[in-house]
């Protein structure tokens, strides 16, 4: 089970976008990796094709590694670490480390 998954508000802890925020738009977990809307873009040169008229220098978001960033709990509205822990119906769900609430 992750820590990030897609959907979450994440802040970014290191790296040339420090302090930014975004929503995760992809996970990767075997490469230990996430797409956050906003953070690591960088340009690529983009060939016309026949789904795509026009070609040129395209802006896009490239992955990070999951270290580099935070959880933002929904609770508290604080970067926190996440554990995990067992609610009263045995389901494991994530915990803010910061306010101990359960969220998922």
């Amino acid at each position: 089970m992750q820590a990030i998954r897609k959907g979450d508000q994440v802040k970014v802890i290191a790296g040339n976008d420090r302090g930014k925020e975004g929503e995760v738009l992809q996970v990767s977990p075997k490469e230990s990796r996430i797409l956050v809307r906003g953070v690591n873009v960088v340009k690529r040169h983009q060939r016309p094709t026949s789904r795509q008229r026009e070609g040129g220098i395209v802006e896009r978001e490239a992955q990070i590694h999951v270290s580099n960033a935070l959880v933002i709990c929904p609770e508290c509205d604080h970067p926190t670490r996440v554990g995990f822990q067992r609610d009263e119906d045995g389901v494991k769900m994530r915990v803010c480390r910061q306010c101990g609430e359960m969220f998922d």
